[in-house]
């Protein structure tokens, strides 16, 4: 949590407008928007990134529903994608994988924000269990799965 007020107010209204950055790298190549349970994998994915020389922003989104909802009014009547809201994921021009233990569908719509490449991670077959790495590695929601997709969406 920022010690600065300004920043910690910043931070308030982010997470209760549905998401906020967690990591800002200096030079992002991806953003790694992760959502509940994901977000270690998320943040384990943005540090092997910065050591194979990708630099990588991560977002938490807090709820899917709000973010939605504040971006859904600021699209344009007849005219595509959503005018960009400060703080909010993904950078201009930068690729976007989002990843949760939820249906990937559920943040495909952020890639508009910018108009980006997105790869969209998450459960689409359900009553697996086992290990949680395990299960994990099933979905391709691990940090392996992670990486790879942001690789992927860079090169």
């Amino acid at each position: 949590m920022p010690s600065d007020p300004a920043a910690r107010e910043r931070r308030r209204r982010h997470v209760t407008a549905g998401a906020y950055r967690l990591r800002q790298h200096e030079k992002p190549m991806v953003t790694l928007a992760a959502m509940g349970a994901l977000v270690p994998e998320a943040l384990g994915a943005a540090d092997r990134l910065a050591t194979l020389g990708h630099g990588a922003d991560v977002v938490c989104v807090t709820s899917p529903d709000l973010l939605f909802r504040i971006l859904r009014p600021s699209r344009p009547v007849g005219r595509p994608g959503l005018a960009p809201r400060p703080g909010l994921p993904p950078r201009p021009g930068h690729p976007l994988v989002t990843v949760l233990d939820g249906h990937p569908h559920t943040l495909a719509f952020l890639s508009t924000i910018q108009n980006v490449p997105v790869s969209t991670l998450g459960v689409t077959r359900f009553g697996q269990s086992g290990a949680i790495e395990d299960v994990y590695r099933y979905h391709r929601i691990d940090t392996d799965s992670i990486v790879t997709t942001a690789l992927d969406l860079i090169d």
